[in-house]
């Protein structure tokens, strides 16, 4: 599976044609986007979107008009390492619907407190930046596809 970072403008792609950084901005993740050097067509692939800073974090939540599921786990975390495999199958199976994102509780403790994680693995769902729900413990991929769509119903 892909794994792609995330700053605080947007989603930072690589072109399979020159190796080019791209980065794709958050208001328009659903866009269709072109290298600035080569000007072939990108696709984002179904990807887990690490996010490493709260200022991408909270640029992200707030700027993405869909659905981002938020997976906030921890290395040391044996139910997180688990869900690991099943966080990758829902990014395929959300691909355009949803962007599915990872947030290290360990790496980016600020985020973690901001939205009072106190256990982990746990999943949030945020649409137009608003906390939609909210739960933990380890699923399978189709059952937290359902979790999402039933946030933002």
């Amino acid at each position: 599976m892909t794994h792609l970072t995330a700053d605080s403008r947007g989603l930072i792609l690589s072109c399979p044609s020159c190796s080019q950084a791209n980065r794709q901005v958050y208001r328009q993740w659903d866009a269709a986007i072109r290298c600035g050097r080569c000007k072939e067509e990108l696709e984002r692939p179904p990807a887990v979107i690490e996010v490493r800073d709260p200022l991408s974090f909270r640029a992200l939540v707030a700027e993405v008009s869909g659905p981002v599921f938020v997976d906030f786990w921890a290395p040391w975390c044996g139910p997180c390492r688990s869900v690991a495999p099943e966080i990758e199958r829902l990014a395929g199976l959300m691909e355009r619907e949803a962007l599915i994102i990872k947030v290290n509780t360990e790496e980016v403790p600020e985020v973690a407190s901001e939205h009072r994680i106190e256990s982990i693995p746990t999943f949030v769902v945020f649409h137009r930046g608003i906390e939609m729900a909210r739960t933990s413990g380890s699923m399978s991929a189709t059952r937290l596809k359902s979790f999402i769509q039933q946030a933002i119903r």
